[in-house]
């Protein structure tokens, strides 16, 4: 019988290790991004990190385009320091994770956001998560080899657009290597005391630089990687503005 996801998400949390190789890496899991009809769109992050702490952060689109991002730690150390040029807002607070069941959270930002997030193991997640399992390790260190698998995992998963290494928006590229996947399959979240509705596919998918976020709600356990800042080629920016 599969282990729970939450069983699986605590036992990576407890490992707390980073992957070798070069670049700024960071291991951990989240919710890839999850669509709302109404136009909202929310994703969590819970990483450790080859470059500081430990950290979480909370992704947030409003209907009309505007990105804001919540993190525990400073701007420098987290995903803001990638995706800092296509952002409205950042803010740092306190974002907490509760787990209620083997198979359902609430992430809390107090004054911000509170999201129940209830989860599955579906056909589609538990073919990719086989697959991922399957791949020789160098195959998740080779461009050539993500781009042709994300085509792939999109059609799969009836995610929409994906891809798993690009360039970020503030210029530095990444590789991402979602290896375990569930879906989620409920839950109702409320940002700045508006109850955001029920999920739902975005009219028109969104991106964050070559980073598309997916039309399916995803959870995921793995890593990700990003090219060394360089202040000559890549942007401090934390908001667009």
């Amino acid at each position: 019988m599969d282990r729970e996801p939450r069983d699986q998400v605590l036992d990576a949390e407890r490992a707390a290790g980073v992957p070798d190789g070069p670049g700024e890496r960071f291991a951990g899991w989240g919710v890839m991004g999850l669509p709302f009809r109404s136009g909202h769109y929310l994703a969590l992050r819970h990483f450790t990190s080859s470059i500081g702490p430990a950290f979480r952060s909370v992704w947030h689109r409003d209907p009309a385009g505007r990105w804001t991002m919540y993190s525990d730690t400073e701007p420098r150390h987290a995903c803001i320091r990638y995706f800092g040029a296509r952002l409205d807002r950042v803010e740092t607070a306190p974002i907490g994770v509760d787990w209620d069941g083997p198979r359902s959270f609430t992430v809390t930002i107090p004054g911000h956001v509170h999201w129940r997030v209830e989860l599955a193991a579906t056909l589609t997640t538990r073919l990719m998560t086989w697959t991922g399992g399957a791949l020789p390790e160098r195959l998740w260190h080779s461009d050539r080899a993500l781009r042709l698998l994300a085509p792939l995992a999109g059609t799969v998963l009836s995610a929409g657009r994906l891809r798993l290494s690009g360039t970020a928006p503030n210029g530095q590229t990444f590789r991402a290597g979602p290896r375990r996947l569930w879906g989620v399959v409920g839950g109702r979240a409320v940002v700045d005391g508006a109850d955001v509705g029920p999920p739902g596919r975005l009219a028109r998918q969104d991106r964050l630089g070559d980073f598309w976020l997916p039309q399916r709600g995803l959870l995921a356990i793995g890593d990700a990687s990003f090219e060394p800042f360089d202040p000559a080629r890549h942007s401090v920016a934390t908001t667009a503005g």
